[in-house]
């Protein structure tokens, strides 16, 4: 299960929604305990795919590293990351499980027409063949 803040769903959303009709991406920070990951915040990041933007992000190296960095500052980890899925189910796809890590979480938000619908949560198996979804718990609080 990942817990998400309100806020935090909020953020992603309007992330989604401004750079609609491109994919949006971002980062998930928070604490990880047995079964349950709890987001304290998000922080967006830049999308550097040279092409197909509306169907691919791209981190760039350095900027995962702070953000990662920044994390260990506050006494956070690097849970995961978010991205948007423009006039797209909420689903991974074979791209998305190809670039994937099995340590992460993966929330996908869907944008139809700029307005965004469904968020929905993944982890990649640990064979990386696969997704798993994931519970969501909106509207609780994060680390």
């Amino acid at each position: 299960m990942i817990a998400l803040p309100d806020e935090a769903v909020r953020e992603i959303r309007a992330h989604a929604g401004e750079t609609y009709p491109e994919e949006c991406c971002g980062a998930l920070l928070g604490t990880a305990e047995k079964a349950e990951a709890r987001v304290a915040r998000t922080e967006r990041l830049s999308n550097i795919a040279t092409v197909e933007r509306g169907r691919r992000y791209v981190i760039d190296p350095a900027e995962y590293l702070r953000v990662e960095r920044r994390a260990a500052e506050e006494g956070l980890a690097l849970l995961g990351f978010y991205h948007s899925h423009p006039d797209h189910p909420a689903a991974p796809s074979a791209f998305d499980r190809e670039h994937a890590m099995p340590i992460f979480h993966y929330l996908v938000q869907a944008v139809a027409g700029g307005q965004p619908g469904d968020l929905t949560a993944w982890l990649l198996s640990e064979d990386r063949q696969a997704f798993d979804r994931e519970t969501i718990a909106v509207g609780k609080s994060g680390a």
